[in-house]
């Protein structure tokens, strides 16, 4: 089955949904039985938060159409109004599974998150203490992480996922991006910690070849 439930950024503290339509469409119904679900039952609904919802046109034309956007609760309650159908069944389950798994991912960026605060700080000290830094290092060396990891910088990849430019940009990425982003973090860090510059940095974490020549001390 298509992905079924959702976000609507990438930000950290996101509450999950599934919609109106997603609910008609596989659970075998029309989407007007749905909404007048909802509309009926609304109380019930708001008891577990207000329902939001989005007004679409198809085509910017014609009768503008109503989506709603449930979350958890709201969805497995609404569903339990639907008959007990094959359908019904199989698209329970799914949503079940659906929303259990992007609770499970939004926890383990929270963990991540956590336990990055240290290593984050062991970073921008790295930085302060390098011989080539400047006010712009710290940008340059969090953007070379990002797109060697997403192929975008931290500000392209904060407008495709859809959050403001004040949210860190570690709060963006995956569970799977956030493991790759403390690897490479700890290599930049050991990088820096020999003395390397922004382009040999950046050659190493492209896996290109650097010459880097560490000094020795002459006898006296």
């Amino acid at each position: 089955m298509n992905e079924i439930v959702f976000v609507e950024s990438a930000k950290l503290d996101e509450q999950p949904y599934t919609t109106s339509e997603v609910i008609a469409e596989y659970a075998g119904i029309e989407h007007h039985s749905v909404t007048r679900l909802i509309r009926e039952y609304e109380n019930d609904l708001n008891i577990f938060g207000l329902i939001g919802f989005e007004i679409h046109k198809l085509n910017g034309r014609g009768r503008p159409k109503k989506i709603y956007k449930l979350n958890e609760q709201q969805a497995t309650l609404l569903i339990t109004y639907l008959d007990n159908t094959e359908p019904v069944r199989k698209f329970k389950q799914q949503l079940v599974f659906q929303f259990f798994s992007m609770k499970q991912e939004l926890m383990k960026r929270q963990m991540y998150r956590e336990l990055e605060k240290p290593i984050r700080k062991s970073l921008t000290d790295a930085i302060k203490e390098s011989s080539h830094t400047n006010r712009w290092t710290y940008k340059l060396v969090t953007d070379l992480i990002c797109k060697t990891i997403t192929s975008y910088s931290t500000k392209q990849l904060k407008e495709r996922r859809q959050v403001s430019k004040s949210v860190t940009g570690t709060d963006i990425y995956t569970s799977e991006e956030f493991e790759q982003y403390q690897i490479l973090e700890q290599k930049t860090i050991f990088l820096l910690e020999m003395g390397m510059d922004y382009q040999q940095i950046k050659s190493v974490l492209n896996g290109e070849s650097i010459q880097f020549i560490v000094p020795v001390k002459e006898k006296i």
